[in-house]
């Protein structure tokens, strides 16, 4: 039998490994931290670097909204929104062709991940940092298939988390 202490120390191992392993998903600590906090984690995620890795064989959802998408967005990402967004529209699609939802850092996306899920889709994550961590990372982003340095960075807020590119509110 493990002795109280030995027990307190496994589960503070573990702890700290989780956080470490969450941490490293996104380039800023800080960042992370708040992610960690603000994200239920409830759906399956994808870290920037496999997205970009993979991204002539990923269709991405765009869950922002139209003035969020027309600034700039993930080529050849489509559009669905976060408000108004609706499952249902995507009936056509195969429900096993992977999909990566991705928004501002990644909470409106985790929902519409979520309604993906329960539409029955089995290839869909969240893209863990969202946009701001496609950015920080180095990677492009587009208007009218032409690349582009601007970002909608939400608001001042938010805006905090994005470190590269031109902020546009």
């Amino acid at each position: 039998m493990l002795s109280r202490s030995t027990i307190h120390c496994l589960l503070m191992a573990g702890l700290l490994l989780t956080a470490q392993t969450g941490l490293s998903q996104v380039e800023s600590d800080a960042f992370g931290v708040m992610l960690r906090t603000l994200l239920s984690h409830n759906v399956p995620e994808t870290n920037v670097q496999d997205a970009a890795r993979d991204s002539a064989s990923i269709l991405f959802l765009d869950a922002r909204e139209a003035p969020e998408f027309q600034v700039s967005h993930l080529n050849h990402a489509i559009h669905v929104g976060y408000d108004h967004f609706d499952p249902n529209v995507w009936q056509g699609l195969p429900r096993n062709r992977r999909m990566v939802v991705y928004c501002s850092v990644g909470y409106r996306s985790e929902k519409v991940t979520e309604k993906l899920k329960n539409a029955g889709f089995t290839n869909v994550s969240n893209l863990y940092g969202g946009i701001f961590e496609w950015v920080n990372q180095g990677n492009p982003v587009y208007r009218e298939g032409r690349p582009v340095q601007e970002v909608h960075a939400y608001d001042r807020v938010w805006g905090v988390w994005l470190r590269k590119g031109e902020k546009i509110y």
